[in-house]
């Protein structure tokens, strides 16, 4: 149950990082929330938050308007 609390943290996190950080920036963070979420995770909710983390880094912004598109 309180690796339910930080999955859901974690994505929250990643989501913000979105948001507010730079590109690469951006990546660097998703790297080391998925270092710490490795040692208190599941695998199983390891992988959904891997799987999560690379959707977010294939969506791009649109500048200026705040939406992201995801890049194939």
């Amino acid at each position: 149950m309180l690796s339910e609390v930080v999955l859901l943290a974690c994505k929250e996190l990643i989501e913000d990082a979105k948001l507010g950080c730079a590109d690469m920036v951006f990546k660097d963070v998703c790297l080391e929330i998925l270092a710490k979420a490795r040692l208190v995770l599941t695998n199983e909710q390891f992988e959904e938050l891997t799987f999560f983390a690379a959707e977010r880094m294939k969506e791009e912004r649109v500048p200026g308007s705040g939406r992201r598109v995801r890049i194939r």
